[in-house]
Parts: structure tokens; C-alpha cells; sequence
């Protein structure tokens, strides 16, 4: 801050998904260059420290104020910048305690679209190194935020929030993993939606061998191979042929028919099905056949369905440490309401010590040995003597007994 901080609170307004719909949503984006003009306009009404957090899902400014009007003017900003959206009616703003509890929420990823998604937490560290950059960030701020981030950071360490996967890509994806193992097999990939692209970066994740792609549309299957240029994509009348040669089948498409029928296609070694479609892709039938293990669409949703309520019960327990974190935070930003005045009666104590050094210096013969000696005799002296007043300020539980306080030290010390 360039400035004394006075009665710092901490406020947050904007839009997020649970409000707007992605129409709304898109109109109120924050460009980098938006974000500069807001931290200019909201710079010239006296905020100096402010964070834009800007995500597919939300657009919302967390910022420090001082008074109600500055609050106002903030949101007043942010509804001008994006006015042809019309965000009066979707706004959100939060003040003090309350926003203070949503950036830890929303840290935790327990604001977002998934329940306890990771990726939010490198998008709140991002917004603060991009409020650094601008000179936008401040004491109070870094302080609310990376306490945010220490919070989610051990919300996810403790309670695993993200390791009850929700997508069922994913989930069939591992289930394959932990029958078989991924790495090194050669996989058929049937279908080039966006089903099929995200079967297709969790099998490279897990180190898929040889994949093949096909697909009815053979220039769709181009566009997997612009995400994977080591694919091969072969005619959908091959599939067959390729089958033999594989270990594991993914197929996601949106066929109305069934694409891997039963009585077309014998196994001859140990191979795995796994179908993401709906209407399913791949015969019922090959679940009785003794070298098939098949995964379809009906067990991967009761998992996920299973893990997102666990995910839920999480999220409850995870309130106690968020309480916990939170709670340290706002005794923190209590304190610092008295920073102030513990520095002025420091600097008191430090022109008192040097004062009645340099006259003492002045009466007496003293070696540098005794002069030095002296000096900090002087200052532990005064400091034990202001140590006691230092603890009771800084252990006030409300703004109304600091006040009070510091009015009386002010007066007391002539501060």
C-alpha cells in the first residue's frame, strides 16, 4: 500500500456460473487489457490492492476498501465495464468475513461446476501474479489469498477431494488401468468426438502404446490427429481386423446402432472393451465370453454418481479445516488494524532510546565497547517496558476495543 492502512476490509463482487448463463457469461470476460483499465479506474477511487479472477466459469474482483462508498464504487466499476451485459441482475458481492469465506471456497474448488476440481487453484495463483504485475497486489491482500491457497492446498491433501473422479471417461479409463494396466497396449479408439478426445489424453496420460483411430467420418478422425500426430487412423470397415491386433477397445460414438457385434468378431487372446456410448456401441453379448472384460456406460455412471456424492460428504468435512484456516486469517487482518500504532510507538521508543544515548554519550567517557553497550541497554529497556501494551493490542478480539486503545496510546505517548 502507498499510504497508511486504516480499517482495511477485504470485498469481492462480479458474476460466476450459479447466476448467469454462458451467454451472460462470455459478455463479462475479462481480457488482460480489461483487467489493466479495471485496476486503473478502481486505482484513481483510492483501491490499491485487487485481484481479478477470470475463468470460463466466473468473473469476479476480490479487492481491499476502506469505506462503504469505496464497496459501492468498485461494484459500480464493474457493472459499467460490462454494461451491454447487463450483470445488475446477476451480480454477486460479498464483504468482509463472508467474502473472505467464498475465496477460500472457491480456492478449495468447493464453488466450482465439479465439486473439488483442481484447476482453480492455479487460476487464483495466476490472478495474483498478474495483480503483482500491474502493482495491484499489497500486504493484506497476498496474505488473504496465499492463506486461501494453503487452505485448499491441505483441504485436497487431507480429504482427497479430486481423487473421487467424476468424469466417466476417466473412470473407465482407470478402471482399464487397474485391470490390465495402460502402458505399452495397443488400443483401437472407435468414434473422433469429444468423448473420443478425452478417452484419448487419459490413455496417453497412462501411457497408451500404439493407438488407432477410426471413425464413419474419416475427416473427423483427423481432427484426434491434430491433438496426436503419432495416431494412425484406419477405414471403419477395418475395425475388425485391427481388433485382433489389440488389447483394449475404447468406443464413443454416437451410433443409434450397435458398432462391435458379437457375431462378428471372436477373440482369440484376452481383450478389453470399454464402451462410453449411449445407445451402447459394443454387443452385450461379449460380457459372457471368457477373454473379454467388459466396461460400459451402466457401471461407470453408478461410479460416478457414487463419487459424487462422497464427493459431497467431503466437501462437508472439509468445513472444519476451512473454519480453522479462515479463522487465522481474519485474527491476522484484526491485527493489522493496529500495525500502525505498534510502529509509532516503536518509532517512539527508538527516538527516546537515541535521545537519551546521545546525551548520556555526551556526560560520560565511554569506550565504542561501552557506547554500544549502552545503546541496547537503553532499548531492551524501553522495549520490555512497551511489550506487555504490544500483546494487549494485538489480543483485542474486536475493531471497537482497538479503537478505543489505540486513541488511549495515542494520547498517552503523544503519538
Amino acid at each position: 500500500m502507498k499510504g497508511k492502512r486504516y480499517d482495511m476490509q477485504f470485498g469481492v463482487c462480479g458474476i460466476n456460473y450459479k447466476k448467469a448463463d454462458l451467454d451472460i457469461r462470455d459478455k463479462t470476460s475479462f481480457t488482460d487489457l480489461k483487467k489493466a483499465e479495471f485496476f486503473q479506474q478502481a486505482g484513481k477511487e483510492g483501491i490499491e490492492q485487487c485481484m481479478i479472477l477470470s475463468t470460463c466459469n466466473r468473473s469476479e474482483v476480490y479487492f481491499l476498501y476502506e469505506t462503504e462508498a469505496q464497496f459501492d464504487i468498485v461494484c459500480g466499476i464493474y457493472e459499467q465495464m460490462f454494461s451491454e451485459a447487463v450483470p445488475g441482475e446477476y451480480m454477486i458481492s460479498m464483504c468482509s468475513g463472508t467474502a473472505m469465506e467464498y475465496l477460500f471456497r472457491v480456492a478449495a474448488g468447493l464453488e466450482s461446476l465439479v465439486l473439488g476440481e483442481d484447476q482453480i487453484l492455479g487460476q487464483v495463483k495466476e490472478a495474483l501474479d498478474f495483480s503483482r504485475t500491474m502493482g495491484y497486489d499489497g500486504k493484506e491482500l497476498n496474505k488473504i489469498v496465499r492463506d486461501a491457497i494453503t487452505c485448499a492446498k491441505r483441504i485436497k491433501t487431507e480429504l482427497k477431494i479430486s481423487e473421487k473422479p467424476l468424469s466417466v471417461s476417466y473412470i473407465g479409463i482407470r478402471m482399464v488401468e487397474e485391470h490390465t494396466g495402460i502402458a505399452g497396449r495397443s488400443v483401437l479408439l472407435i468414434g473422433s468426438g469429444k468423448a473420443s478426445l478425452l478417452a484419448l489424453k487419459y490413455l496417453k496420460e497412462y501411457g497408451a502404446g500404439k493407438i488407432t483411430v477410426c471413425s464413419r467420418t474419416f475427416s473427423h478422425a483427423g481432427r484426434l490427429q491434430e491433438e496426436e500426430n503419432e495416431l494412425q487412423i484406419i477405414p471403419y470397415e477395418k475395425r475388425y481386423q485391427c481388433m485382433a491386433q489389440c488389447d483394449i477397445v475404447v468406443s464413443a460414438t454416437t451410433s443409434p446402432h450397435t458398432v462391435i457385434r458379437r457375431e462378428d468378431f471372436e477373440p482369440a487372446a484376452p481383450i478389453i472393451f470399454l464402451d462410453l456410448a449411449a445407445p451402447r456401441d459394443i454387443d452385450m453379448g461379449f460380457k459372457e465370453h471368457p477373454l473379454v472384460y467388459l466396461i460400459n456406460l451402466d457401471t461407470l455412471q453408478k461410479i460416478a454418481e457414487e463419487n459424487r456424492q462422497q464427493r459431497e460428504q467431503l466437501v462437508e468435512d472439509s468445513q472444519a479445516v476451512l473454519e480453522e484456516a479462515l479463522e487465522g486469517t481474519r485474527k491476522w487482518m484484526l491485527q493489522s488494524r493496529v500495525d500502525d500504532t505498534i510502529q509509532s510507538l516503536q518509532q517512539r521508543c527508538s527516538h527516546i532510546v537515541e535521545d537519551s544515548y546521545n546525551y548520556l554519550d555526551r556526560k560520560m567517557e565511554l569506550g565504542r565497547r561501552e557506547q554500544k553497550l549502552l545503546k541496547k541497554v537503553l532499548n531492551a529497556s524501553l522495549q520490555r517496558l512497551l511489550r506487555d501494551p504490544i500483546q494487549e493490542l494485538k489480543q483485542l478480539d474486536s475493531k471497537e476495543k482497538q479503537d478505543e486503545y489505540k486513541k488511549m496510546v495515542n494520547e498517552l505517548f503523544h503519538i
